[in-house]
């Protein structure tokens, strides 16, 4: 494939970087992630009054570094849709690259830092960086660009569709060892996912879900306290789980029942009284649901599916374009917010095992905020792009 269908102009690429052009904006995602980015710091802000009290003294301490992240994050996004997807892809195996030293950093004791049990976290002073966060985009950028480059070869030989489930199985096995199961999960997903979007053939597609099933079942079954949390999930109720591996599942489940139809009213959550452990991070939706009910958690909901089917539609429009690469970037980033979107929100409703995920745009988190704002301007340059291509025809 020529250059000249996978770029807008023909303009050399480094001499694009203009951060006074002006972008074409899909203002209606925008406001999407606006709105539910502020429902989050709403969220946050009540869940973590009473624990950030007690622990740093200041009831808003969260909520000013949950603010201050989400600044953080707006700038990285600014940036980010600044960049053209030409640099992006060419880019794109330095940063998977730089994304497999990372997680070999973080696992190196004097580098890694210990939180709850896991190496996840490299220390920068001012903040706690998680590596694998970025990790997830790298891949996804790392895999459109080979989806794209080797087309054919992924859609009719082996050898194209094993190559990158070669690097897959890297990071997979680098993320265990923190160990963060949970990266894992959304991270397979989302690059089958695109595995499948880029033509891969049925039987292939099959075989290897099979063998991602079966080791995943393996994964689980090798680790007491990961199948610990497995029966826990599946009977949270009993007396051995209710106080142990099921106790966040029951809290969480308590919060729901509280909040019924339209919820005990903002700030007056009873199970974020150190009830419910992690309710401004990854329980942070049913402190939310507690306080807004079903009503609040149909709102929350409704914007994620909105997200999705956005994203999903803008990677139709570039494949129809046959800007390949920009397709398969949509749909990566598009899959990575609605997999871990689901995945936390099923944990928080019982409806999966428990997962140590936050959720995206909501979750206090640094490194998880401006990752997402980096998918964020990802999808927006993405629109910019196929915008600028539409004026051109």
């Amino acid at each position: 494939m020529s250059s000249a269908t996978r770029t807008v102009t023909t303009t050399p690429v480094w001499q694009k970087f203009d951060f006074s052009q002006s972008i074409i904006l899909d203002r209606q995602l925008l406001w999407a992630v606006t709105i539910l980015s502020s429902l989050g710091w709403l969220m946050v802000t009540s869940a973590s009054m009473d624990w950030a009290n007690r622990e740093f003294g200041n009831n808003l301490y969260i909520s000013l570094r949950h603010g201050i992240y989400l600044l953080l994050g707006a700038i990285t996004a600014y940036v980010v849709v600044h960049v053209p997807l030409e640099w992006v892809r060419k880019m794109s195996g330095v940063l998977i690259l730089l994304s497999l030293l990372s997680l070999v950093a973080v696992v190196i004791p004097g580098i890694g830092r210990e939180v709850n049990g896991s190496m996840r976290w490299i220390s920068l002073g001012f903040m706690n960086v998680q590596p694998s966060e970025f990790a997830k985009l790298a891949t996804v950028l790392y895999m459109a660009s080979y989806l794209e480059r080797r087309r054919a070869e992924v859609q009719s030989k082996w050898s194209g569709f094993i190559k990158p489930l070669l690097v897959l199985a890297l990071l997979a096995v680098l993320l265990l060892l923190e160990p963060d199961f949970g990266a894992v999960v959304v991270l397979m997903l989302a690059s089958l996912a695109l595995l499948f979007l880029g033509g891969v053939k049925a039987g292939q597609f099959l075989l290897t879900a099979i063998v991602v099933i079966s080791a995943s079942v393996l994964i689980l079954l090798s680790q007491p306290y990961r199948l610990k949390r497995l029966t826990g999930y599946w009977e949270p109720w009993t007396p051995e789980n209710v106080y142990g591996s099921g106790y966040q599942l029951t809290q969480s489940l308590i919060a729901f029942g509280r909040g019924e139809y339209s919820g005990v009213g903002l700030g007056n959550s009873i199970q974020k009284l150190f009830y419910l452990p992690e309710a401004h991070t990854d329980f942070v939706f049913a402190i939310w649901s507690e306080e807004t009910g079903l009503l609040g958690s149909a709102l929350i909901i409704g914007l994620f599916i909105y997200i999705f089917i956005k994203a999903m539609k803008l990677g139709r429009k570039a494949y129809e374009f046959q800007q390949y690469f920009a397709s398969f970037v949509a749909y990566g980033m598009g899959l990575l917010i609605g997999f871990q979107g689901f995945i936390n929100l099923g944990v928080n409703m019982g409806l999966l095992p428990t997962k140590g995920l936050t959720l995206p745009f909501v979750s206090y988190g640094g490194s998880s905020l401006i990752a997402c704002c980096i998918a964020l301007g990802l999808l927006l340059r993405v629109h910019h792009e196929m915008e600028c291509l539409n004026e051109k025809r």
